[in-house]
């Protein structure tokens, strides 16, 4: 059921997403490979490789659904219920399940479900933590890319002039909470012969907790993105900063001088060391 709701979650992202590209289909900013100005791309571009981070975020959580989807009711503590005649099938069918256990020994050791429920999570928080650490590098001074609302920020305890993005910073804070939770269940499971024991018992307070951090997480995600605002002049000013088109004339060299591109590269790489050296 988490695993279905986290999805819906991610969906609803994604539409602010999509909601936010189309605002700023002809927003042009700078690409960035080694944090050094790539390529110019557009801010509509950007958002949708978020976009697809999430959606291969949402399958797994679906594919989960999926593979967990099994009853273990008829399970012991170790054995079936030998004595007891009961339908698992039935069971399973009733409760809503696709199809019961079929082992029980497995069942009762088994908690795949749950590492692949933290793994989801932390792959989430990966993918937003990293896109809240590009949105507080570019909310800084020395990008000023974008601003984000004073409902989204607080100032500093000492210094007034401070508008800091702390929505962002809490993101990408709490994917380390995430992380800590797999990193529990992992360790706890790696050691244990097969059948139960009560170390198995901290797998709740890891699933329960690790939902709750990341539907914090998801919910101050969807504010950022739905109130990030960009700064288009700077954007675009940053754009032509330092010789980004000249990928783009090493291919109109290929295309229209029918040269080869190791050839093409070579030219425009001679003249962007003459530019630069002359200023």
């Amino acid at each position: 059921d988490k695993s279905a709701s986290l999805s819906k979650k991610i969906l609803e992202i994604q539409k602010v997403i999509v909601k936010k590209a189309e605002e700023q289909i002809d927003t042009i900013m700078p690409g960035f490979t080694h944090s050094q100005n790539a390529q110019p791309i557009l801010f509509s571009h950007y958002l949708m490789c978020i976009f697809e981070m999430l959606e291969r975020d949402k399958k797994r959580f679906n594919n989960l659904f999926e593979s967990s989807n099994e009853c273990p009711l008829g399970s012991g503590a170790l054995v079936g219920t030998n004595f007891y005649t009961i339908d698992r099938e039935f069971i399973a069918k009733e409760l809503g399940f696709k199809k019961p256990t079929e082992n029980s020994l497995d069942s009762v050791s088994d908690r795949d479900f749950v590492i692949e429920f933290a793994a989801n999570i932390s792959f989430v928080a990966l993918h937003l933590s990293r896109i809240a650490e590009d949105l507080i590098i570019w909310s800084g001074i020395q990008y000023n890319f974008v601003k984000f609302p004073d409902s989204l920020c607080t100032g500093s305890s000492i210094m007034p002039q401070k508008k800091n993005p702390d929505p962002a910073e809490l993101i990408r804070g709490r994917t380390g909470i995430n992380y800590g939770k797999l990193n529990s269940i992992l360790t706890i499971m790696k050691g244990l012969p097969i059948s139960y024991f009560k170390d198995l018992q901290d797998d709740k307070a890891l699933v329960f907790d690790g939902f709750d951090t990341l539907k914090d997480t998801l919910i101050m995600s969807s504010e950022l993105i739905k109130n990030v605002n960009p700064n288009k002049v700077r954007m675009s000013d940053m754009a032509k900063t330092g010789y980004t088109t000249a990928t783009d004339f090493a291919d109109y060299l290929v295309k229209e001088k029918k040269l080869s591109f190791r050839q093409s590269y070579g030219i425009s790489s001679k003249l962007v060391n003459y530019a630069e050296k002359n200023n």
